[in-house]
């Protein structure tokens, strides 16, 4: 293009005075052949390089349009989904509150002072969660998997086995089927380890808070996240 603006300055300078030059300059007629035929071909290529360079950017608007027309839908598309996103926030804003308005700050007087689950994930998790949430009140009964009582670990076997993932039924072997995950990644449905020989493990449900079955004498209830030692964290997958 910087080639073409070189051509069409010289063109409005007066490009034709080079061929009064070579008639000017010339002393016979054969030079004056020879130079008009010499500044023919160099007109000729000029035209050659513009016709490259149109037939270039021709073909480059060509390609760009479907670009241009890919740019906008995405556009769109990306403006619909935030608008979709906004309006699903906003329901489960409202649900949250509805859920709140039902069940107050908690529910369940000291076994569940607080809403269990705080956040529903949705999913697996949320299966999950849901069920260990569902048995709070229930008696602490060493090696029981439910339906009437659970241990701890048992808890985490019987809610997770509702979503289709099988856990063993000893907590520090669920750790090691588990997914490691970090504080600040948890999650409602997440299995919280406890003690540095792995004997306890709790559901964490949100807000700070875990579901557990704690030991005999005490039935299934919620309590803070740091009530204890903690051990890790683990995410079962399917």
């Amino acid at each position: 293009m910087e080639k073409v603006g070189g051509l069409a300055a010289e063109a409005y300078k007066g490009d034709n005075l080079s061929t009064v030059n070579a008639l000017l300059g010339s002393r016979t007629p054969s030079q004056v052949l020879g130079r008009l035929e010499l500044l023919a071909r160099f007109a000729q290529r000029q035209q050659r390089d513009v016709r490259a360079v149109v037939d270039l950017r021709d073909a480059l608007a060509a390609r760009k349009r479907p670009l241009d027309e890919m740019v906008a839908q995405l556009t769109r598309a990306e403006a619909q989904l935030a608008a979709r996103k906004k309006q699903i926030n906003t329901e489960i804003d409202r649900l949250q509150k509805l859920r709140l308005t039902v069940y107050g700050d908690g529910g369940g007087g000291p076994l569940r002072p607080a809403p269990c689950p705080a956040a529903y994930p949705g999913g697996d998790a949320g299966t999950a969660v849901k069920f260990a949430c569902a048995q709070i009140g229930k008696p602490y009964v060493w090696g029981a998997e439910g339906p009437n009582s659970y241990d701890c670990s048992g808890l985490m076997l019987a809610a997770w086995a509702r979503a289709g993932v099988r856990l063993p039924h000893n907590a520090a072997q669920q750790r090691s089927v588990t997914d490691r995950v970090s504080r600040a990644d948890l999650r409602p449905g997440d299995l919280v380890f406890y003690y540095a020989d792995l004997h306890h493990v709790g559901m964490y449900v949100g807000g700070g808070w875990v579901v557990h079955a704690s030991r005999a004498g005490v039935p299934v209830r919620m309590k803070r996240l740091d009530d204890g030692p903690i051990h890790s964290f683990g995410r079962p997958s399917s």
